[in-house]
Formats: C-alpha cells, sequence, structure tokens
C-alpha cells in the first residue's frame, strides 16, 4: 500500500508550525517558530503581532519542514491546515499559504480542526491506539472530553462554560507575580508549595455533569490573595500555586472518570498544553492504574500547538475523503466535528 505523506500547516495563535507526516503516525519532520518570548513583554498573546510573525515565518517553515523529511512539494500527496478555532488573523496566514501551494501544484487541500489535531498527537507516539477512546483536551484556549468514536468522528460530552484551564493558569500566574506564559511556571513553584494550604472551589455545572466552569476558582484565588494582603497576611506564592493546581487536577480528573465509568470505555487519552502539567499526568498515571484503564497521552513538544498532529488528523480525513476547495476560510470559533 502507497504511503501517503501530508505537509501540514498550523498557525491558529503564536506558533508558526509545519511538519510532515506519514501514514497519520509517522512525523519525519517538525518545526516550530515559536513567539513566546515576544508575547511575554506584554504578558499574553497580541493578535495582530502573532499574525506578522506568521507571515515572516511561514515559508521559512515550510522549506524546512521539507528539507528536514528529504521531501519536495511533489512528494506530498495532502496539505492539511488548521483553520480554526483560533486567532482569525494568524488562521488565515496559514490557510492562505495552504490554499496557494494547493493550487499551485494541484495537491489536495484538507482543513484540520484545531482541537482534532491535539486529540490525533496522541496518534503518533501511540502507535496502538485506536478509537474508540475518551480523549481530555486542555489547553490555552479550550477544554472538552470526547469520545472518539472513529477516526474523525468524534462526540462531546463537556466543555468549559467560561474560561479554559490554560486561560485560568495564565491568570493566576499574573497575580502572584509570575508572568506570561503561565502554565509552566505554575508547574515548576507548585512543586515547593503545600497542596492543601488553602482549599479553592472545585465548581460543578448543575445542568450538565460534563462540562467545566474555571471562572470561579480564578476569582477565589485572587479573592484570597486580596484577603491576605488587607489582614496583612504573608503569602506564599508556591502555596497559592500549588493549590490552585490542586483544585484542577480535581476538576479535570472527576469529569475524565465519570467519562469512563458512563461509556464503558476502558482507554483515556489526553491532549493540550495544559496536559504537559507535571501533576496532571501523574494525577490521571495513578488513578488510571488503580483502575485498570489504558491511559495516553503526546510528550510535551506535541502537547503544546505544532503541525505534526494538525498532520496526523489531516491524514484521516484524507483517508475518509475530506477535500476542500478555495473557499475554505479561516473560521475562528469553529466547532469539533463542524466540515
Amino acid at each position: 500500500m502507497k504511503d501517503i505523506k501530508i505537509l501540514a500547516i498550523e498557525s491558529s495563535c503564536d506558533e508558526t508550525a509545519a511538519a510532515v507526516v506519514r501514514n497519520g503516525r509517522e512525523a519525519l519532520s517538525n518545526v516550530i517558530a515559536s513567539q513566546i518570548d515576544l508575547h511575554t513583554l506584554y504578558g499574553g498573546v497580541v493578535p495582530e503581532i502573532a499574525s506578522r510573525k506568521h507571515i515572516e515565518n511561514i515559508n521559512y517553515v515550510i522549506e524546512k519542514a521539507l528539507k528536514d523529511a528529504s521531501c519536495t512539494l511533489d512528494d506530498i500527496d495532502g496539505i492539511g491546515v488548521t483553520y480554526g478555532p483560533g486567532l482569525v488573523g494568524a488562521l488565515l496566514v496559514g490557510v492562505s499559504e495552504a490554499k496557494a501551494i494547493s493550487f499551485a501544484k494541484k495537491i489536495p487541500l484538507i482543513g484540520v480542526h484545531h482541537i482534532e489535531g491535539h486529540i490525533c498527537a496522541n496518534y503518533v507516539e501511540n502507535k496502538n491506539l485506536k478509537p474508540p477512546f475518551v480523549c481530555l483536551v486542555v489547553s490555552g484556549g479550550h477544554t472538552h472530553l470526547v469520545v472518539v468514536e472513529d477516526y474523525g468522528v468524534y462526540r462531546i460530552l463537556g466543555k468549559t462554560r467560561d474560561d479554559a484551564a490554560g486561560e485560568a493558569f495564565d491568570k493566576v500566574a499574573r497575580a502572584i507575580g509570575l508572568g506570561y506564559p503561565g502554565g509552566p511556571k505554575i508547574d515548576k513553584i507548585a512543586k515547593k508549595g503545600n497542596p492543601n494550604a488553602y482549599l479553592f472551589p472545585r465548581a460543578k455545572i448543575s445542568d450538565s455533569v460534563y462540562d467545566f466552569s474555571f471562572s470561579g476558582l480564578k476569582s477565589a484565588v485572587l479573592n484570597q490573595l486580596n484577603l491576605s494582603k488587607m489582614k496583612g497576611e504573608e503569602v506564599k506564592p508556591e502555596d497559592i500555586a500549588a493549590s490552585f493546581q490542586n483544585s484542577v487536577v480535581d476538576i479535570l480528573l472527576e469529569r475524565a472518570m465519570l467519562a469512563l465509568e458512563e461509556t464503558g470505555i476502558c482507554k483515556l487519552a489526553i491532549a493540550g498544553g495544559v496536559a504537559s502539567n507535571s501533576a496532571i499526568r501523574r494525577a490521571f498515571k495513578e488513578e488510571c492504574k488503580k483502575r485498570e484503564i489504558e491511559f495516553y497521552y503526546p510528550s510535551p513538544e506535541l502537547c503544546t500547538d505544532n503541525a505534526v498532529m494538525i498532520g496526523s488528523a489531516a491524514y484521516y480525513e484524507y483517508k475518509n475523503g475530506v477535500r476542500h476547495g478555495w473557499d475554505l476560510n479561516a473560521v475562528p470559533n469553529l466547532k469539533l466535528g463542524e466540515r
């Protein structure tokens, strides 16, 4: 059977990335031009700056991805590109580039949902993973609990009603003086703190057992900081970080385990930038081992935004017959499962 090589492009936020992926499971190259240092100056991602940097970087990362994979465009069977959700200006850079290459070289174009990409990152490093399985996607912009019923077929059980988990990490990190990006910094400092120093809330949604809410947790942390300041009490940032992180872990773990119980599925995967958090991984490993659940997760470099995950998702869409035309556009609020 002929190998299928996908050239993948990802530009939904502040990483300009390109990769060549073979048969959905093997990364022949993985090139990422990160903008983190630039956006750290502003305490978060500035959409206009992100878009301009994508324009500067995109040709370079594609050329390097092809070179690293020892390929030319003549070897490529399909072009996968993130077309939503994300920052509209950033998405447009990747979509426009993918359409131009597809048109010039007559290569099939496959638009990919960003969250689907995160889920598919698990296929690259876990060769034996096959649907059905439950996947928890936790990133800066998204928190989704999904049943992967088949390749390209998803059923959303729950998602956040307000802040995503990663967004809460960033806001709490800023409040305790750690700066941006918050996730890795809270993970590091929390190792030195007491996770039971403060009892922060574990919010539940009354009309949906699977949905998430992190806005109240973020507010509780801010209120505690203000209360301690008014009382003149010393606040240890490591204790705040550890207690906050402990609450997030409990919230995520409870929803995921409930999903496994009610679906009867014995396989769980996690994905997204926050999935590289050491406390989350440790808690999920322990609980899955206790329950005899197969647990899968990508390496940290495939948890954050990258094009390998987009190439994997595009391969399965390609196999399912999905093709997009020249009317493919950026859809900043694209829902998982939409075409």
